[in-house]
C-alpha cells in the first residue's frame, strides 16, 4: 500500500479509501509510541461511527489507548485476525494490520484528514 494514497487523523488512524468505504488502521508511528502491544478491542459489524468517537481501544505494556473514527460511517468488516496475530501491527501496519472497514456516510470527509506528508509533519513536531 502506498502511504501518499492514505489519509491521516491527528491521532494517528489512517485510512485508505475505495469508493465509499474506508479501510481504518493505526499508522506505524502510533505502533512505534506504544511499544510492545498486549491487546486489541475492535467493534461489531453493523456499529455507526461519528468522528471522533472511539472504535476501540488498544493495549500496550505502557498505556491503554483509544482507537478513533476518522470519519462518520458504520463498520462493515473488522480484522478478526488481528487480535490474535497483534506482532502484525509492527510487523505490516498498512497492509495485513488493518483494523477495520467502514462504509462511509460522506466520503468526502476524508479531505479533512492529513496527507502522508503532512502527518509526518505533524508528527515531527509533536515529538518536539
Amino acid at each position: 500500500m502506498r502511504l501518499d494514497n492514505l489519509r491521516f487523523a491527528k491521532t494517528h488512524e489512517w485510512v485508505a479509501v475505495d469508493g465509499d468505504v474506508a479501510t481504518i488502521g493505526i499508522s506505524d508511528f502510533a505502533v512505534k509510541l506504544l511499544t510492545d502491544i498486549v491487546y486489541l478491542s475492535l467493534p461489531a459489524v453493523g456499529k455507526k461511527f461519528s468522528p471522533g468517537e472511539s472504535i476501540g481501544e488498544i493495549e500496550s505494556v505502557k498505556a491503554v489507548s483509544e482507537i478513533y473514527a476518522p470519519v462518520q460511517g458504520e463498520v462493515t468488516a473488522i480484522n478478526e485476525e488481528l487480535p490474535d496475530h497483534l506482532t502484525l501491527l509492527n510487523d505490516s501496519p498498512y497492509e495485513k494490520a488493518w483494523i477495520l472497514k467502514f462504509r462511509m456516510a460522506d466520503p468526502t470527509q476524508v479531505n479533512h484528514l492529513l496527507s502522508h506528508a503532512e502527518y509526518l509533519a505533524h508528527c515531527d513536531s509533536a515529538a518536539h
